[in-house]
């Protein structure tokens, strides 16, 4: 089939992140598999203290916004006229960005096996705060050396920088001065 010049070929099913409306996964998983729609909604277990000091355990979305869609790409307009989404989600040009059938696999079978929990996107250049161990509390900028992830600390009362190794985990991101400027001007 010939569709905007090119040749689209019918691969069959593949998946799709979808871009739902704050706090609509759940309701949305419900639409799809009413619909027949194979969706994978990834869930994390929670624990959280309410003000009356009761303990509850919540399923959250692992990746809030966002739910993956198993289907043809014809079928897209199946999903969008759905209640709480926004949209599929493309790339450059438009075009539907589809996932690996392995990546969703992985993901599907490394949450049944390990506890997982969210973690803040944390990109190289970024300043970032150590949450644990001995450095805790100290704030640094991420990069990348040969592989792993390092936090370069400066410390600027004598003008010197130390790297230091840690884990994704025992990090957490910093507001920039020019976030919270803007936060505040807003």
């Amino acid at each position: 089939m010939l569709k905007n010049g090119h040749l689209e070929l019918n691969r069959g099913p593949q998946w799709f992140a979808v871009y739902t409306q704050s706090r609509q996964e759940k309701c949305l998983a419900k639409y799809f598999d009413q619909r027949a729609i194979e969706c994978y909604l990834p869930l994390y277990r929670s624990a959280r203290r309410w003000k009356d000091g009761s303990r509850v355990s919540l399923e959250l979305p692992l990746f809030p916004g966002y739910i993956f869609v198993h289907i043809q790409r014809h079928e897209r307009v199946r999903v969008l006229e759905l209640p709480g989404v926004v949209r599929i989600v493309c790339g450059t040009g438009g075009e539907l960005l589809s996932l690996p059938d392995t990546a969703v696999d992985a993901l599907r079978g490394g949450l049944a096996e390990h506890a997982v929990q969210p973690h803040p996107f944390l990109g190289v250049g970024e300043r970032a705060r150590i949450r644990y161990g001995a450095l805790a509390g100290m704030e640094g900028v991420v990069v990348r050396y040969k592989g792993s992830l390092r936090v370069v600390l400066t410390l600027e009362l004598i003008m010197r920088s130390i790297a230091v190794e840690v884990s994704c985990e025992d990090l957490e991101p910093v507001e920039s001065r020019y976030d919270l400027e803007y936060r505040v001007s807003a």
